[in-house]
């Protein structure tokens, strides 16, 4: 599905995403979170894609909800609507953030419900809740203590600064920056690396590691064996075969 505000493309397993308002820095109007709604609910359940791109057109990857429309009569009539970001979270399918430039507030929350940051030169963080009268409800307040550490997210937060892509680096909110032009290709690379892997035990894996992180250390410790131990092996031909182009591959690029 493609919409005027909303770039969906599918191709071999990743499903690419990309907010579509550069003119308002992809800020989220209600048509914009009613496609996101429609197209992660329908990937949610589809068996084809296994990996999710999710990006922005333009200098912005996205501004937040879109505040000249919420103060805007018509919105009163507006449907309610899941916010993006928890609908990033329900998805089984590892979730690859190409954060093209600003992440402002509610785009900054769904930065957060990616599973992975690839950034820019350009990409820029804030939090502006407390600038703009407004608390964290998509999980913002909650999840960036537990990526930064608790005493930058409140800097963050409580100051409503701007986070400059190398920093964000340094405190492992990115994983990576490359430049503009490789960062789609790039998570392109990533997703291929995801499809390489046996596709019900990296989707399994993900599972695990999220429930794991929400868990005391001895009760994860306990949550991990307990999964383990009730996972199936596969077949050990498909783990050999698989094992042999993985080898062929780490040796294509080491030449």
């Amino acid at each position: 599905m493609t919409t005027d505000v909303l770039i969906v493309e599918r191709d071999q397993g990743v499903a690419t995403l990309t907010l579509n308002r550069p003119e308002q820095m992809n800020a989220l109007s209600v048509e914009l979170r009613q496609a996101l709604l429609d197209e992660l609910t329908a990937i949610r359940t589809d068996p084809e894609i296994k990996v999710v791109i999710l990006t922005g057109r333009g200098r912005a990857f996205c501004a937040g909800l879109d505040l000249k429309e919420m103060g805007s009569v018509e919105r009163e009539n507006a449907p309610a609507i899941p916010d993006p970001a928890s609908l990033l979270r329900q998805l089984p399918q590892p979730v690859i953030g190409a954060i093209n430039g600003f992440a402002v507030t509610g785009g900054f929350e769904i930065s957060l419900s990616c599973d992975l940051l690839i950034g820019t030169p350009a990409t820029r963080f804030a939090d502006t809740h407390a600038r703009v009268g407004l608390l964290a409800g998509w999980g913002l307040g909650a999840r960036l203590a537990r990526v930064v550490g608790i005493n930058r997210a409140k800097e963050l937060s409580l100051t409503g600064n701007y986070l400059d892509a190398d920093q964000a680096l340094a405190w492992g909110l990115l994983n990576r920056i490359v430049e503009p032009e490789e960062l789609v290709p790039t998570c392109q690379a990533l997703a291929a690396d995801m499809l390489s892997c046996i596709p019900e035990v990296m989707l399994a894996y993900k599972r695990q590691i999220d429930q794991c992180y929400d868990l005391s250390l001895g009760d994860a410790m306990v949550f991990e064996r307990e999964i383990s131990r009730k996972h199936v092996t596969p077949p050990a031909e498909t783990v050999a075969d698989r094992r042999g182009r993985i080898q062929a591959r780490g040796r294509d690029q080491a030449r």
